[in-house]
């Protein structure tokens, strides 16, 4: 699939990240009865063991840059598909939080400022781009993402079942697309990132995203560009 891009809390100090996100937004996802349910990965597999080592690692305060290499002996296939799940997880959250505030009328094109226009395209209803509201980009986005990852014959999860031979093509498509959820939320919510004491959060699962993707070169340099000026600022 290809698509068109037209270029134009204080209760939470000191407690790890993610936990420290999760009790800040905690009272937006109780509201939120229709958020998606976070992809899990089930107790006793090889995806499991390798998810609970890069855990591991992020807690532990290592550099992110090291957290995102491929630990010796391990499949580079299982690495990034834990990931891109883990990636989805933690950016449908942080969108997630400011949905609200990310409606047609106040972002009627999934953009990332007046340069960088999103359109969406895909194999069922919009076979040709299309130039969409951002809420509507976003749930097309997710529903399609987390299609992929619970397909068996993308994202395998049975022993000894390979992966597809364009896996990691699949991976970059979805990771190119999450990035551009980056792009928008702080370009045209990051005022809702700031309101809720959100923004050290979102800059470590920006930053880690960030490492990881230029790691494995799964992100064309080309599209991290409506973010380079930030990304030099706060990633190097």
């Amino acid at each position: 699939m290809q698509e068109g891009i037209c270029r134009s809390c204080p209760q939470t100090s000191g407690a790890e990240p993610w936990l420290a996100m999760a009790l800040c937004l905690k009272q937006v996802f109780a509201k939120d009865k229709t958020f998606r349910p976070r992809k899990r990965f089930e107790p006793g597999t090889q995806r499991f063991e390798l998810y609970k080592k890069a855990q591991a690692s992020l807690k532990s305060g290592l550099d992110l840059r090291s957290v995102v290499r491929l630990p010796p002996g391990e499949n580079i296939d299982d690495w990034i598909a834990v990931h891109v799940v883990d990636f989805f997880n933690r950016i449908n959250l942080i969108y997630g939080t400011m949905a609200e505030r990310c409606s047609e009328s106040s972002c009627p094109v999934m953009a990332g400022g007046p340069r960088y226009e999103y359109r969406w395209q895909d194999e069922r209803q919009y076979r040709r781009p299309a130039k969409l509201s951002a809420p509507r980009y976003m749930a097309l986005l997710m529903d399609w993402i987390e299609g992929l990852i619970n397909d068996e014959e993308v994202f395998p999860t049975r022993v000894g079942v390979p992966f597809p031979k364009n896996f990691q093509q699949v991976c970059t498509k979805i990771l190119t697309r999450l990035f551009r959820v980056f792009v928008h939320v702080y370009i045209h919510h990051f005022d809702s990132i700031l309101s809720m004491g959100a923004e050290a959060h979102v800059n470590t699962c920006y930053k880690h995203f960030y490492y990881f993707i230029r790691e494995f070169s799964l992100v064309d340099q080309r599209e991290l560009e409506p973010l380079r000026e930030m990304t030099e600022r706060i990633c190097h």
